[in-house]
């Protein structure tokens, strides 16, 4: 089983943690992990996108000209595709571009993930994780304590209102329970810090 220092909130070691292996010590699917990124990218996308086609362009009720004698191609309107100004061809309409992949794949990207956190010793552990009041101050003193100076995602057991509101005006630091832990933002976080309850959680869940 992959063993991890624990910390306290003022950045002193503590002692060690055992983490599941079934959860912590796989080996990562990288073919997994990016078909859930790619997933939940599709996932974000808004979709609004939109075009006028022939019958939503104003103008263009009359036959421009007669049908024969003239020299001319027929034309039934001035607002059919090939005109400057007419309606679109086949252009995007409003859509969904969410899908979901299989339940077992889900889980082992996330396994991938975190396993991946672990072999990169991108992984801290922390007693817990509290403040009597939103401070930001108070959440950069952590993350200093921590020597943490790149991204970071923080994973509660669940939801720690001061926490959030203490690390939300700091660039690149993330707070999220143990239930809304995903791949995307495990992947983009440099590292993942987590609460001694919420390893138990994530644990209980995926093992």
């Amino acid at each position: 089983m992959p063993k991890v220092a624990l910390f306290n909130q003022s950045g002193s070691e503590v002692g060690e943690i055992e983490l599941n292996d079934s959860v912590f010590g796989i080996v990562p699917n990288q073919a997994v992990l990016f078909d859930a990124i790619i997933m939940q990218r599709a996932s974000l996308r808004q979709g609004t996108h939109k075009t006028k086609v022939r019958s939503e362009v104003a103008g263009g009720g009359r036959k421009p000209w007669r049908q024969k004698g003239t020299g001319r191609a027929r034309q039934g309107s001035i607002r059919s595709p090939q005109w400057r100004g007419g309606g679109t061809v086949f252009g995007p309409v409003p859509r969904s571009y969410s899908y979901k992949l299989p339940k077992k794949v889900r889980r082992l990207a996330i396994k991938s993930a975190l396993s991946s956190k672990v072999l990169e010793a991108n992984i801290l552990v922390l007693e817990g994780l509290a403040f009597e009041t939103p401070k930001t101050k108070d959440f950069l003193t952590v993350l200093n304590s921590l020597s943490i100076d790149k991204k970071a995602l923080i994973v509660t057991a669940n939801l720690e209102e001061n926490v959030a509101l203490s690390a939300r005006n700091i660039p690149g630091v993330t707070v999220v329970t143990a239930d809304g832990i995903n791949v995307l933002d495990v992947v983009n976080h440099d590292k993942l810090i987590m609460t001694k309850a919420a390893v138990e959680k994530v644990e209980e869940v995926l093992a």
